[in-house]
């Protein structure tokens, strides 16, 4: 546990947080601080030792745009190692974590880069529309902080109260050529452009269009509100969860031939 400044000028600071710190606790310390990076990323459920895991991200922002270093402990000899930022090879939903270092390292604490005069980010998803909803004309980290709450707690499901493991699949990326001729037949597509020219499709709505959205069978289910979720309403087994994701796969690839891929990982 723990957070504290390790480093700081005149307009970054390090903030260096232990492994079991609760994720949203490490957000609202930032955003109490004046510390941007890190509010697109509010009510992240978990922990700040898995945020570097899967590279964490929501609403434009990722870890790995914040992250500066890591320690962990190697398990086989106990030997506590530094990762920098390359060390830990980042892409979407990815790191050596969970690839060529799986289930070798503990990590023990991480350290981010935050900006003491943030740029804001809210062109992505509904955050500026929420902020039109709270009536705030001069966003700021902490008002878009709490949109950013404000849209999880409409849509997605409270992991104390309905089983889930958040975002079950990755938002597919395709050419812009393939994203084009999906738009003669679904005017309606959601697609964002990425930086290496690619369009990232939202899968939420892909599975949505799919018709699966609010799915059940047996105690398995698409989240009635939000379809990128995969939940257990009690007695589920994981190979329940994971047919239903195979049957979805299959099924969005029928319809708009784009192949999904899990976010989380499967043992």
């Amino acid at each position: 546990l723990g957070i504290e400044v390790v480093d700081e000028n005149q307009d970054e600071v390090w903030v260096k947080a232990g492994a079991g710190v609760v994720w949203n606790d490490l957000v609202m310390y930032a955003v109490s601080n004046g510390y941007g990076g890190l509010e697109n990323l509010s009510l992240i459920p978990g922990t700040v030792g898995a945020s570097p895991m899967q590279n964490i991200g929501a609403y434009g922002v990722e870890i790995k745009d914040v992250f500066h270093s890591l320690e962990a402990v190697q398990i086989g000899n106990q030997n506590l190692v530094t990762f920098s930022h390359a060390d830990c090879e980042f892409g979407y939903r990815e790191s050596v974590f969970k690839n060529r270092f799986k289930n070798q390292f503990i990590i023990t604490s991480v350290t981010y880069r935050l900006q003491k005069h943030p740029v804001l980010n809210t062109s992505y998803g509904a955050i500026e529309k929420e902020l039109e909803l709270m009536k705030v004309t001069q966003p700021d980290i902490r008002s878009v902080s709490e949109a950013v709450m404000r849209i999880r707690m409409s849509k997605l499901p409270d992991p104390a109260f309905i089983g889930n493991a958040g975002s079950f699949f990755k938002n597919p990326e395709i050419n812009q050529a393939d994203f084009e001729n999906l738009k003669k037949s679904y005017p309606e597509i959601v697609g964002y452009e990425t930086s290496n020219r690619q369009v990232k499709l939202a899968a939420g709505w892909l599975i949505e269009r799919a018709g699966w959205k609010g799915y059940k069978v047996g105690d398995a289910g698409v989240h009635d509100k939000q379809a990128l979720v995969l939940v257990n309403y009690g007695q589920a087994k994981g190979i329940d969860i994971f047919e239903l994701s195979e049957q979805i796969i299959h099924s969005v690839h029928e319809t708009f031939g784009v192949w999904l891929h899990r976010e989380v990982n499967i043992c």
